[in-house]
């Protein structure tokens, strides 16, 4: 029998984001030269919700980027399962800027690398930042996170769920065995 159990809900969810929202304007001394940008497909709907956080405490728009990095993926040729490529779009120059990564769940650090080996693609930034929900441990690699929500230490045997209303109609973070 599998168990559920909701390790965020809703209010939680939104008063993560507001604080990592605080902490990347405190870190990086305002919004100048800040971009967002959003790991397909959660980090994707994270990334929206800071912006329109960070947009708001500071009076300005902040560029927001969406990546794929599908095809940077360190697996793609041992994986058995055809890969799926999501979009890109980051219509702005990376040169110079600092770059705010966001993503819903840090697990290996393998997605991490993917993202930052893609972002070089689009320019130079000035400096690369990871924002993420869920640091659930577990690295295999020497990637950490520079902004969190929550820190869930997890076995390797548990799933860590993050649904958000954009894709799964509800904002909560789901911890449960996946064996």
């Amino acid at each position: 029998m599998e168990q559920k159990k909701v390790v965020m809900d809703a209010d939680g969810l939104d008063r993560s984001l507001t604080r990592i929202a605080y902490e990347i304007l405190e870190k990086n001394g305002g919004s100048e030269d800040l971009v967002l940008v959003g790991i397909q497909t959660g980090g994707v709907f994270l990334a929206r919700r800071l912006r329109k956080k960070i947009s708001s405490m500071e009076g300005r728009k902040i560029p927001l980027g969406i990546l794929d990095i599908t095809l940077y993926r360190d697996d793609l040729l041992t994986s058995h399962r055809k890969p799926l490529l999501g979009k890109t779009d980051i219509p702005f120059s990376l040169d110079g800027k600092k770059v705010v990564l966001v993503d819903d769940v840090l697990f290996t650090g393998r997605t991490i690398r993917a993202a930052m080996d893609a972002l070089i693609d689009f320019g130079r930034p000035k400096l690369i930042q990871l924002a993420v929900l869920i640091d659930r441990g577990h690295r295999e690699l020497p990637i950490r996170a520079d902004f969190v929500g929550k820190n869930l230490p997890s076995s390797l045997w548990e799933a860590v769920s993050v649904n958000l209303t954009e894709k799964n109609g509800a904002d909560e973070v789901v911890i449960e065995e996946s064996r």
